[in-house]
């Protein structure tokens, strides 16, 4: 084992860890705002609206995220050409950010449902005294609750998803693992490379589950 040649190709994997960061945040913030909109659906009385809800977080679910990225790397160009009519350039990156949104989208939707659903009824019924309406009373009343009880889970969803970026490379975006991989081949030293990516992720996914357990611990207090 030589793990000289890591140093030197630190630079380059650190813009590989800058674009793995920026996918999960923006797939973290599309997610949470689509799954917010779905959990709503969800608990809506429309039942037309909770079914189309369930049928996507049950879709989702069920298939995995590596046909998904490639399922819109191939079809966001097409959809965007039947939006504008023209043909549209769409980078790896953004139908990767597309595809992390929707998939995660499905499990945040539960997550929020969850949350919203251990808040108690009497503060619905007590908003609803008070002449709000449905909108006021999910923004300003329960929606601020139930997030403060998700977060410790909408984390640990955040860390599996920044394991998941690692996916993309199978349209050919340069992320942390991938900038790794590729420096170990310049070099011949796959393996010395491959071993220094995992202990990043692992230590980045430690240090980031033990912040939630604590978080879990004071919330709960």
């Amino acid at each position: 084992m030589d793990f000289s040649g890591v140093i030197p190709a630190i630079p380059g994997m650190w813009n590989g860890m800058i674009m793995t960061l920026q996918l999960m945040v923006m797939g973290i913030v599309g997610g949470i705002i689509i799954g917010t909109v779905l959990a709503l659906m969800r608990l809506s009385s429309n039942k037309l609206l909770s079914r189309i809800a369930g049928a996507y977080v049950n879709y989702f679910r069920s298939i995995p995220l590596l046909l998904v990225i490639t399922w819109f790397y191939l079809a966001v160009p097409f959809v965007l050409r039947w939006i504008t009519g023209e043909d549209t350039p769409v980078g790896a990156f953004t139908s990767c950010v597309v595809a992390f949104m929707m998939f995660e989208a499905a499990y945040f939707c539960e997550i929020v449902r969850a949350g919203v659903q251990s808040i108690s009824r009497g503060q619905m019924g007590a908003a609803q005294a008070l002449g709000m309406t449905y909108g006021q009373m999910m923004r300003l009343i329960i929606l601020p609750q139930a997030f403060r009880k998700m977060t410790p889970l909408l984390l640990q969803q955040s860390i599996i998803l920044f394991q998941d970026t690692s996916l993309v490379y199978t349209v050919g975006l340069v992320d942390f693992l991938n900038s790794a991989r590729s420096s170990g081949d310049i070099i011949g030293r796959s393996n010395e490379f491959l071993i220094v990516a995992g202990l990043v992720y692992f230590t980045i996914s430690f240090v980031a589950s033990r912040l939630v357990k604590l978080m879990q611990k004071r919330l709960a207090v």
